[in-house]
């Protein structure tokens, strides 16, 4: 069976509609078809490699190394000594923080990473080989999340590719927007729903935005989960008011393939990725409600250089340097990626991520 035929039962299945969230759900995440469980190559910096899009890590060392300043601080504060990653990719930033939490005497006992993806588990089986150390037990992959975590956990462009549903504004209601078969291939319908954005903002007739349900229940579960550590994530998104903003009529939904963008999630399905910008107000309070405290929210180039990627790239190479310039840049990654912090209510950190241009006020 094809990931289109799946889809196709899928759709059958549910009385001829499925809404949105579990089209990209099965779209990403079908075992053994969907784009992250098939063996295409997805993390690369040139479409070249065969590869779809660049994250940080693959970008440069010195994003893992600085974050490892962060995460060494929480470990240290937290009496902590094992950091939990979600959706390690290609096992870049693992293999970049374990080597610098060892640098910097953190005293890591344990890197757990939790992956749905078996295809990417065996990558990072390969890239952290040099990692699991003597037992070869130091680096472990978890296929759910454990019940209670003491732990640092990471998670770099993982709120992103969480499923969305979509919703429709027709300028008096609004309606879901969902999934039906149309030939061989597939199609938008709208259909009623009690869905609703978390604000008003005086939206425009034809405004199509998300709702991150499936994000906000994460958060919400690992705050349950956290008795121990703290929490940093690292995506691109936008506060609450900026992401309903009027004039994103056509919300955040974006497609990658061979490092090109488009907005058509209904094409091509299985062989390119599928993603949403955050909401961050959205992932702050759940987490709040849920028991944690916010430690801090700012843009990626503001958590890097309070990080100390300053210091670091002054010992780096030309070549180095130049790569590393497009995670602090305003038109690169430097602005529109930011960074949010967690840690348990019983034991806030004063985070060094944050110690410079916290935006926790516009959340």
């Amino acid at each position: 069976m094809t990931l289109s035929d799946k889809i196709h039962a899928e759709i059958a299945d549910a009385g001829g509609w499925l809404p949105f969230d579990r089209f990209m759900s099965l779209a990403l995440y079908a075992p053994g078809l969907g784009y992250y469980a098939g063996g295409r190559r997805k993390f690369g910096r040139l479409p070249s490699e065969g590869s779809d899009f660049v994250t940080a890590p693959e970008m440069s060392a010195l994003f893992g190394r600085a974050l490892a300043r962060q995460v060494a601080q929480a470990m240290a504060a937290s009496g902590c000594r094992e950091v939990m990653e979600f959706g390690a990719g290609s096992g870049a930033l693992a293999a970049h923080l374990i080597a610098e939490l060892d640098t910097l005497g953190a005293g890591l006992v344990r890197y757990r990473i939790v992956e749905l993806s078996a295809e990417l588990r065996e990558r990072q089986r390969e890239r952290l080989a040099p990692f699991m150390g003597e037992t070869g037990d130091r680096v472990e992959w978890l296929d759910t999340l454990p019940d209670a975590i003491e732990a640092v956990v990471v998670g770099n462009e993982v709120l992103d590719a969480m499923p969305v549903q979509l919703i429709a504004f027709d300028g008096q209601v609004w309606r879901e927007r969902g999934v039906v078969t149309a030939g061989a291939g597939f199609a938008f319908d709208d259909r009623d729903s009690p869905l609703r954005p978390p604000l008003d903002t005086g939206f425009v007739p034809g405004t199509v935005t998300e709702i991150h349900a499936q994000a906000e229940a994460f958060t919400r579960t690992l705050a349950q989960r956290l008795q121990r550590g703290a929490a940093f994530f690292i995506d691109y998104g936008f506060p609450e008011a900026e992401y309903y903003h009027p004039q994103r009529r056509g919300g955040t939904l974006m497609c990658h393939q061979a490092h090109l963008a488009d907005a058509d999630p209904l094409v091509a399905v299985g062989d390119k990725d599928i993603t949403a910008h955050v909401n961050f107000t959205g992932i702050a309070l759940a987490g709040q409600d849920a028991g944690l405290v916010v430690l801090g929210y700012t843009s990626q180039a503001n958590f890097l250089l309070n990080c100390g990627i300053a210091e670091l790239l002054g010992e780096a190479s030309l070549s180095e340097r130049a790569m590393a310039h497009r995670l602090l840049a305003e038109h690169e990654m430097g602005e529109l990626f930011k960074v949010i912090g967690f840690a348990p209510q019983h034991a806030p950190l004063d985070a060094i991520g944050f110690q410079r241009g916290d935006r926790s006020h516009r959340l």
